[in-house]
């Protein structure tokens, strides 16, 4: 997901984030199922953004897959299976394929936080992703980088520069939204409640503290927010033909001041992007009736 959150002190509790959540069995197999399921991938890059979440399932099993921990149960009564990716592109694309191949689900859930490249958004905020996109892929010349597309390993085909989220997640998520209440920010103005949008992600291997690039990348690529796994996420999804869905609540505007309003923001952040997953699972639930 995301924000350079804390190389320094979050790193050190990545590995046992999510311990203590009252895993009922360890596996180091594999799963052996070879066509899709009915589970809902939900992926996060930070504890925070995937521990609240963890308390909230039931009938819980946890898989280790390539020393990696998923675990699998029921959220709002919807069978899901919970990883955290560890930050950055790389991390963020071993574990979303450790995921389709081992638990072929229907569809794929990013949450976390993210930087505010909108200059009308604040902490707290939230954008439901309609595109995501690679920030730092393409070359890199005098005039600055040229953006690119990608290319399928399997046929050598261009991807898209713009991957686009599942159109009905979308909605869903939109639909969801709307009857949400979310944690209030606390603001020089007082207590404010959050906003909901949707839009562009952009995603890099690089936490951006910048107004100069924040400014770019509006202007060049007219995105919403900045983050560190959403593309990779979406260009493997894209790739192995999975549905997915990546949504960010701003910690921080991508500014200066980017590393103190983290620390400030990071879990009411992390929390409200939680809590818009868990209200897409009830949505999704009451769907199928």
């Amino acid at each position: 997901m995301l924000r350079t959150i804390i190389f320094f002190s979050v790193a050190l509790c990545s590995a046992s984030s999510l311990c203590g959540q009252g895993i009922v069995e360890i596996k180091p197999a594999a799963r052996m199922d070879t066509v899709m399921t009915d589970i809902t991938g939900i992926l996060g890059a930070f504890p925070e953004e995937v521990k609240f979440l963890a308390t909230q399932m039931q009938d819980k099993t946890e898989f280790v897959i390539q020393h990696l921990s998923f675990t699998e149960g029921k959220l709002n009564g919807q069978h899901v299976v919970l990883a955290q990716t560890g930050i950055g592109k790389v991390n963020a694309s071993l574990t979303t394929i450790l995921l389709i191949e081992h638990f072929h689900p229907k569809a794929i859930v990013f949450t976390g936080i993210a930087g505010a490249i909108n200059p009308t958004l604040a902490p707290g905020d939230l954008v439901i992703g309609t595109t995501l996109a690679h920030h730092d892929y393409g070359a890199l010349t005098p005039a600055g980088i040229q953006r690119r597309p990608t290319r399928d390993p399997a046929t050598m085909q261009e991807n898209p520069i713009y991957f686009p989220c599942d159109t009905s997640l979308i909605n869903l998520a939109q639909r969801a939204g709307k009857n949400l209440t979310l944690e209030k920010i606390k603001s020089p103005q007082g207590l404010r409640s959050p906003k909901i949008i949707s839009g562009v992600i952009v995603t890099g291997d690089v936490f951006v503290s910048s107004e100069k690039a924040t400014q770019e990348l509006q202007k060049q690529m007219h995105a919403e927010a900045t983050e560190m796994e959403g593309a990779a996420v979406a260009q493997v999804s894209y790739q192995q033909h999975t549905p997915f869905l990546v949504i960010r609540s701003m910690s921080d505007n991508a500014s200066s001041t980017a590393h103190a309003d983290i620390e400030t923001f990071y879990q009411v952040a992390a929390r409200n992007s939680a809590n818009l997953v868990m209200a897409i699972m009830a949505a999704q639930g009451k769907s199928k009736k």
